[in-house]
C-alpha cells in the first residue's frame, strides 16, 4: 500500500544468531493461531517486521493465546507484548510478560468469567489492573535477577478476554503501552483505543475525555489515579509505572474487533488505503482462514517495518 514500495524485501533474509547452549531462546519468524468459541471466531498472528527480517534480529513481539476452564465457563485470553526497542533481551522480556499475565489470569479465571458474565466492570477494572501491575512487577524483578537495567528489560502488554458463553458478548481489553484497539462495524473502522488523559484539579466527567457511554451501550473508563482497595484476585503490587488502559465493549453480530501492537496500529492510523483494504477483506460473510488472515496481516506499507502482532474476533 502507498505511493512507493517498502524499503525491505517481503520475505525473511537472515536468521537471528543462535547460541548452541540456549536454543530455547530462539524465536520463530511467525506465530499463527485461531479458534471458535460461542459467538466468536478468533484469529491471532505475530510476524517479524521487515527491518528485523533484513537485519537478522529476533521478533521482539510475543503472542500468547490460551483457554482456561471448559464449556460455557471457559475464558479465552489473548496476550501480546512488545519488548523495548534496540535492546538485546527484548524478545525475552516480551515472552516473560505474556507468561506472567497468562499465569495470573489463569489462576483467577473463574472469578473473571463470573465478573464478565455479570457485567461487573468496576471489579474487572480494579482486578485486571492489579494483575497487570503484578505481572510487570515480576518482569522488573526478573531484570534485577539477571543484572539487567529494568528500563531496558521491559515490555508493553495488551490483552483481550473473551467468554466462551455464546450468550455473553462482552469483550474486555486491558493493558499497558502503545498499540491499537479497533472495531469494524458496518464496513467502517472505529478507533476505540481508550485514551489516558491527565486530569488537573477536580475531576469533571466529560472534561478532556469521551462520554462515559456510547449510544451502543459501550462504556468508557478512565484511570483517575485513585488508589484501589485490595483486590480479590491478587495481593497489592507496587505502584504502576505506566498508565493502565481498560475497556469493555458489547459486541454486535457482524462486528470485528481488532487488538494489535504498534506495528499494525501505526500503519492503520497512518495509511487510509490499508484500512480500506482490510475493511473490505474482513467484512465478508465468513471469517478468513488462518492462511488468509496471515496474508492480510502482512500487507506492507512504506515506512512501517516493525513487528506486527494482531488478534481479531469475528462475531457470528
Amino acid at each position: 500500500m502507498g505511493s512507493r514500495p517498502p524499503t525491505y524485501d517481503a520475505e525473511p533474509i537472515a536468521l537471528p544468531a543462535a547460541d548452541p547452549d540456549d536454543l530455547d531462546d530462539l524465536v520463530a519468524d511467525t506465530v499463527l493461531d485461531g479458534a471458535r468459541y460461542g459467538a466468536c471466531t478468533l484469529r491471532a498472528v505475530s510476524v517479524r517486521g521487515d527491518s528485523a527480517r533484513y537485519r537478522g534480529e529476533p521478533r521482539r513481539d510475543s503472542l500468547l493465546t490460551a483457554r482456561f476452564g471448559t464449556g460455557e465457563h471457559a475464558l479465552l485470553l489473548v496476550a501480546m507484548a512488545t519488548g523495548a526497542r534496540a535492546t538485546p533481551g527484548a524478545h525475552r522480556a516480551a515472552a516473560e510478560a505474556c507468561h506472567w499475565i497468562g499465569r495470573a489470569v489463569g489462576r483467577s479465571h473463574a472469578r473473571l468469567v463470573a465478573d464478565i458474565r455479570d457485567g461487573r466492570r468496576g471489579d474487572l477494572k480494579s482486578g485486571l489492573h492489579r494483575l497487570t501491575d503484578r505481572s510487570l512487577g515480576k518482569l522488573r524483578a526478573s531484570a534485577a535477577e539477571q543484572g539487567v537495567d529494568p528500563e531496558e528489560y521491559a515490555a508493553g502488554l495488551r490483552c483481550l478476554l473473551l467468554s466462551a458463553d455464546p450468550e455473553c458478548r462482552t469483550r474486555v481489553f486491558f493493558g499497558v503501552g502503545p498499540g491499537g484497539l479497533f472495531r469494524l462495524r458496518d464496513g467502517e473502522w472505529q478507533d476505540i483505543e481508550p485514551q489516558v488523559a491527565e486530569i488537573k484539579g477536580e475531576p469533571v466527567l466529560g472534561f478532556g475525555s469521551p462520554p462515559s457511554e456510547t449510544p451502543e451501550g459501550d462504556r468508557f473508563t478512565m484511570d483517575l489515579g485513585i488508589p484501589t482497595p485490595p483486590s480479590p484476585y491478587e495481593p497489592a503490587p507496587e505502584p504502576p509505572r505506566e498508565p493502565f488502559r481498560f475497556r469493555t465493549s458489547i459486541a454486535r453480530p457482524g462486528d470485528t474487533l481488532l487488538l494489535c501492537s504498534g506495528g499494525l496500529a501505526d500503519p492503520l492510523r497512518g495509511e487510509p488505503e490499508l484500512g480500506d483494504y482490510l475493511a473490505e477483506r474482513w467484512s465478508r460473510p465468513d471469517p478468513p482462514g488462518l492462511a488468509a488472515f496471515l496474508a492480510d496481516s502482512q500487507v506492507r506499507v512504506k515506512g512501517y517495518a516493525d513487528d506486527r502482532t494482531a488478534a481479531a474476533v469475528w462475531e457470528a
